[in-house]
């Protein structure tokens, strides 16, 4: 029989700094013995917690997450909150918010309730099949950036948010081994310098924008430059967020009022 005991002296072995917490996580999700001994092989052999356990706490909620998928961080909560926020000013409509780059829709999820119209896109299915789980009320689309949206979105957009890739190749070596080896690389790698999706993302957003529409792009604080930069070409007024608490780092663009798709 496994022991409690056993369990954490086999984490704190291979350097898992919470052994205790994750133990107890750990019996939570296994069903028998020989489940939680296959469970803590898969934490010893270096797989996210997240990903072990099949889901990872974000605002409010336990969101579905599976091997090969990115696990939202607490800092994309700040992204989140702001997208909320967008949402609660335009509360005598029902506004239209696309969440680009979605994973497996962790904003998507924090909208659910809301009077609010919610389309996602991704690249990968089996993202997308945990967006389905966590943001059923969700129109999800799979495809490049737009070209995953449907033409009937254009000029209705009034919140675009996105945790696109912002991690300089050369620095995704440096990264933790459970991110660098359980993570999708297309979803760490933003390139030379971090921002070339964002740049992407900007250069093609405002025929989606409604008047006064929104974008707001999870970075980093040393990516802010570049991303500010990449949505003011695109003729937007901007600013940022952060919060310390979290580690969270904001680009907000809005679209000048009255001006529609460019």
């Amino acid at each position: 029989m496994t022991t409690p005991d056993d369990v954490v002296s086999r984490l704190r072995a291979a350097g898992c700094v919470w052994a205790e917490d994750e133990a107890a996580l750990l019996r939570e999700a296994a069903g028998s013995d020989a489940e939680l001994d296959g469970l803590v092989a898969r934490r010893v052999g270096g797989e996210p917690l997240e990903l072990v356990l099949g889901w990872v706490a974000f605002l409010d909620r336990r969101l579905l997450v599976a091997p090969g998928t990115f696990v939202p961080r607490r800092r994309t909560e700040l992204l989140a909150r702001a997208a909320r926020e967008e949402v609660g000013r335009r509360a005598a409509t029902v506004p239209v918010v696309v969440e680009m780059c979605c994973g497996v829709g962790p904003v998507a999820a924090s909208l659910e309730g809301l009077p609010v119209v919610v389309h996602a896109a991704d690249l990968d299915e089996v993202a997308l099949g945990c967006a389905r789980a966590n943001a059923p009320s969700a129109s999800l689309h799979r495809g490049d950036l737009y070209d995953a949206l449907p033409a009937t979105l254009a000029g209705r957009v009034d919140v675009l948010v996105a945790n696109a890739p912002y991690v300089p190749t050369g620095a995704i070596a440096g990264m933790p081994p459970e991110a660098r080896q359980h993570e999708p690389r297309v979803a760490l790698d933003g390139g030379p310098d971090g921002v070339d999706v964002h740049r992407r993302l900007a250069g093609g957003v405002r025929p989606w924008l409604a008047p006064g529409g929104v974008v707001l792009v999870e970075t980093s604080p040393g990516q802010l430059p570049l991303t500010r930069g990449a949505l003011e070409r695109a003729g937007l007024d901007v600013r940022s967020l952060s919060d310390d608490e979290v580690g969270g780092c904001v680009a907000v663009g809005v679209s000048r009022s009255g001006a529609g798709p460019a």
